[in-house]
């Protein structure tokens, strides 16, 4: 790669992209940060940012705000993917979903795009337990959600962010369309009792209706597009569709997903889940 181009890591704040913009920062690389609060700026919002964020960027790593998912996100992958290749961009990396249709029309942009991808479809992040709207619920023991015994193969972030610098900096993830899953599949109790051996601390799960869930949400003031987002994410993907657990970062990097006791493990040491 010319380390004369910059890497444009986009959510570079995000779970995703700031574990990559780490790693590239830590191996030396020219990296961009596309935020709002970088400069200069990157908003999905605002196209007048794009240009400027694009300019001398060699390879991007595309994270959507707030999932790719949402009504409106596939038009805006394909303009934003446009200007890209119009700039001169040689490299997408996409972060997607499993059982999406939206992304999957998503991940279709950015391989018709004419240019050099990557795509990282993804279960649900292990992380969601310590860096969302997961973690307060947990610190105060009780987690509700609208999810029975369902279980889904939660991937470890560190994986994904591993993957993504190596195919934003390696030719031989080109063209690839990685499926990223931990090793086994939990159900959303099996997850919180890990987390509660893991914390020392009795830590609760509890099934509740999804209308109670939304009902909860607007109760929070939460903006009616997310708890439309989060209401689909519970109701439609996590139907079972996404249960089965894949080899994709066996596949990315020649070694097992990390498991979510040793995420269990690892987080609790920080303390995160101990209220104060």
């Amino acid at each position: 790669m010319n380390t004369q181009d910059s890497i444009l890591i986009l959510g570079a704040t995000g779970k995703t992209g700031r574990r990559i913009t780490q790693r590239l920062k830590a191996a030396e690389l020219p990296v961009r940060l596309g935020s709002r609060q970088a400069n200069p700026p990157f908003d999905w919002e605002d196209r007048s940012t794009w240009d400027a964020a694009l300019d001398g960027v060699h390879a991007v790593y595309i994270s959507y705000q707030p999932d790719i998912a949402v009504p409106g996100a596939v038009e805006t992958v394909q303009a934003f993917t446009d200007l890209a290749v119009k700039s001169g961009v040689g490299k997408l990396v996409l972060l997607s979903g499993r059982g999406e249709v939206e992304a999957e029309h998503a991940e279709r942009v950015i391989q018709n795009s004419g240019i050099d991808w990557t795509i990282l479809r993804c279960s649900w992040f292990s992380q969601n337990f310590s860096e969302a709207h997961f973690l307060e619920p947990i610190r105060q023991g009780e987690l509700a959600l609208p999810v029975g015994n369902i279980a889904e193969p939660f991937v470890d972030v560190e994986d994904i962010a591993e993957i993504a610098v190596q195919a934003l900096t390696q030719p031989e993830h080109s063209g690839q369309l990685y499926e990223l899953t931990g090793p086994r599949a939990l159900t959303f109790a099996d997850a919180v009792d890990e987390i509660a051996k893991a914390a020392g601390r009795d830590i609760r799960f509890i099934a509740v209706p999804p209308n109670a869930y939304r009902a909860a949400l607007e109760q929070e003031q939460w903006p009616a597009e997310l708890i439309e987002l989060v209401h689909y994410l519970f109701t439609t993907v996590l139907d079972g569709r996404n249960t089965p657990v894949t080899d994709g970062v066996q596949q990315a990097l020649g070694r097992p997903a990390r498991d979510f006791t040793d995420y269990a493990r690892r987080t609790a040491k920080t303390g995160i889940w101990t209220p104060a």
